[in-house]
């Protein structure tokens, strides 16, 4: 999805405005999620020791093994707890929400094997482009960005689960590959 992720970059770019970086943590900027960590999260694990990579690897493994590739297509935007005072700001997911949350489910039964505490709700399925917590008229971005997403239509075929690792630093928030898990053929 190479071609999706550099079409939501160029979206990203619109938003930012002349003169900003969506590279950069600027002050009084949205924080960008990069353009090559662009994805969507089934479950958040939090802090976990890396002797747990393993085990975590078998079981998207094993809940990969059972789902077949789907369809995933992106339309509209929005923003979280809502547009007047945003602290996340996204793209909507108008095809693949069911099978993600299917997942999400069957992730969750493996997880909870290891130890994990079950995570009933139900997805709020989105693509996070951006956080906004504590950034000046972040009301306006998210207006621009609903304006901006309204005729967006992309799409990919969501065929792997990920475990990434979350390295924070100088910067927005890098992603590192842990274990790649391809889905069942069709």
């Amino acid at each position: 999805a190479a071609e999706v992720r550099s079409a939501v970059g160029d979206l990203m770019e619109r938003l930012a405005g002349e003169g900003a970086s969506i590279e950069q943590r600027a002050p009084g900027q949205p924080r960008w999620v990069r353009v090559e960590g662009l994805h969507l999260t089934v479950r958040f694990l939090g802090a976990t020791p890396d002797v747990r990579q393993a085990e975590l690897g078998a079981a998207i493994a094993a809940a990969a093994s059972d789902c077949p590739p789907f369809q995933v297509n992106l339309s509209g935007g929005g923003a979280f707890p809502n547009p007047q005072y945003p602290r996340v700001l996204w793209l909507g997911i108008t095809e693949g929400a069911r099978q993600l949350n299917t997942l999400a489910g069957r992730l969750n039964g493996q997880l909870e094997q290891l130890g994990w505490t079950a995570d009933e709700r139900p997805i709020q399925a989105h693509l996070t482009l951006a956080r906004t917590d504590g950034v000046p008229a972040a009301d306006e971005a998210a207006r621009r960005l609903i304006e901006a997403a309204r005729d967006l239509r992309l799409s990919w075929t969501a065929d792997m689960l990920v475990l990434y690792k979350s390295v924070m630093g100088r910067g927005p928030t890098r992603y590192e590959v842990v274990s790649e898990a391809v889905f069942a053929a069709e």
